[in-house]
């Protein structure tokens, strides 16, 4: 059984910093694609940024050149460095990473249980 658990949320004044981890555990073979995705209220669930197993990043246009993405592939957990928040980066935010269990299995889409972000004005 696959978990990932997310840690680092919490209210912090606009202009601050939080850093967001995400550490998988369980049976798992091998870690494809990491993401961050988050859901403000009332809106829909957006992808935030993401990470390759070869490092390769993205990023929402909204958090280009404040939030930054990394992975430490030894300890299966993934970081967001969130820089210069606003209120508009309210929101809880949720894990989802891609990963196989075993090499015969098939490579499957995990998330975690979501960590709030509360940025104040």
């Amino acid at each position: 059984q696959v978990q990932l658990v997310e840690s680092g949320g919490g209210l912090v004044q606009a202009g601050g910093s939080l850093r967001l981890s995400c550490a998988a555990s369980g049976t798992i073979f091998s870690i494809y694609t990491m993401n961050w995705y988050r859901q403000a209220p009332g809106k829909q669930r957006e992808l935030v940024a993401a990470i390759t197993n070869g490092d390769f990043t993205n990023y929402a246009d909204s958090v280009k050149g404040r939030f930054t993405i990394s992975r430490d592939n030894a300890k299966k957990t993934m970081y967001l460095q969130m820089n210069s928040l606003k209120p508009e980066d309210t929101a809880v935010y949720y894990c989802n990473v891609h990963l196989k269990e075993t090499r015969l299995t098939p490579m499957r889409a995990y998330w975690g249980q979501g960590t709030q972000a509360t940025v104040s004005s």
